[in-house]
């Protein structure tokens, strides 16, 4: 996978370089410099992504936002340039493209129009709301915020969790729940900046299941991390809210030993709701087997930007948004935070607020 991933960046690189040092005219000094830059940008990106635990924090608050948000601009250069090339093919347009500076400031204009609005649109959180109805014991309507895919750490500090905790706070909920990847990877900036403090700061009981960045990061020292909040962490097992609503929060995929649904649902009254915490939307049949009423996931960011929106569609029966199988409900959000660098193109970043009803007769 790894070597896959390495090979595609290169490809990209090379086809990048060369595309880079044609777009207009140069002299040999400016196309040496011009793919030395590109170079440097790429070499940054692999310390970033390979080797960022072992920089300090300080440096790696740079390093890190810089080389991750690196691959999204190589992804979209190359997709420009192909783009050219395929115009290129039209005779009455080939004129209008050759190499020229004109054409490549229309072409840095383009880059930097698309990823100011990805930042626009991972600034501006949508809210979804979503109105449940279960076929169980329910004495009257819950209120559920869900969430996943927080990321803290590097990217996503102080300043921004506190702006979800008000977000959060501001809908009054009765329980919040989250879907995994509460942190990025490395704990050590989430420590240093003593983001327990901001996220004890939610007004409401919160459980959270692991995601696979916990264990990038570490198991137990994410887990040491969680052990400061007021989070309930539910690894493959069980809580109940208010004596009225099991919840269910499975271990991560990654442990390829976790339990069973069916494990964790033996002995449970079926009479009673039944949410489950999932961070990747895997499977999903195996939650309708169980008798779940509500799966939460998220996991996909549903590609982040276009068009991995659509490639990541592709990947799961449901990558994103509500569905539903036989009498079971799932929600597989997009993620109110994000990977790496903070843009969103054609995908959303998000919370859910969820109204759970019974079902009247």
């Amino acid at each position: 996978m790894i070597l896959t991933a390495l090979a595609v960046l290169l490809l990209g690189l090379g086809y990048s370089s060369w595309r880079l040092v044609t777009i207009a005219p140069m002299t040999p000094t400016l196309r040496w410099i011009v793919v030395g830059l590109w170079l440097g940008a790429f070499a940054l990106s692999l310390v970033s992504l390979l080797i960022r635990g072992g920089l300090s924090v300080a440096l790696t608050r740079y390093t890190y936002p810089f080389g991750t948000s690196w691959i999204f601009w190589l992804l979209y250069l190359v997709l420009l340039f192909l783009a050219l090339d395929l115009l290129r093919l039209i005779p009455q347009l080939r004129p209008l493209l050759v190499p020229s500076w004109p054409l490549a400031g229309v072409l840095g204009l383009l880059i930097v129009g698309i990823f100011a609005w990805g930042s626009y649109r991972y600034q501006h959180k949508v809210r979804v709301p979503l109105e449940l109805t279960v076929a169980k014991q329910l004495e009257r309507p819950i209120k559920i915020v869900g969430i996943s895919d927080l990321h803290l750490g590097y990217t996503i500090g102080r300043e921004e969790l506190s702006r979800w905790v008000e977000l959060i706070n501001a809908e009054h909920p009765d329980l919040i729940l989250i879907a995994g990847d509460l942190v990025d990877g490395d704990v050590r900036p989430v420590l240093e900046d003593r983001l327990a403090e901001l996220v004890n700061q939610l007004e409401a009981p919160v459980y959270a299941c692991l995601g696979n960045h916990e264990y990038i990061g570490g198991e137990a020292r994410e887990k040491g991390f969680i052990r400061q909040t007021k989070i309930q962490l539910l690894q493959d097992s069980v809580a109940t809210f208010e004596d009225k609503i099991y919840i269910i929060g499975r271990d991560d995929a990654t442990n390829r030993h976790r339990r069973s649904l069916q494990e964790l649902t033996a002995g449970l009254d079926r009479t009673r709701p039944i949410l489950l915490l999932d961070h990747q939307p895997h499977h999903l049949e195996e939650a309708e087997a169980a008798g779940i009423d509500l799966q939460l996931s998220g996991h996909t960011h549903r590609g982040q930007v276009f068009p991995l929106n659509l490639v990541v569609d592709q990947l799961y029966e449901r990558a994103h948004g509500y569905h539903r199988r036989g009498a079971t409900q799932y929600y597989v959000s997009s993620g109110i935070g994000i990977w790496g660098g903070k843009y969103r193109i054609g995908t959303q970043s998000e919370y859910a607020v969820i109204t759970l009803r019974p079902q009247s007769n």
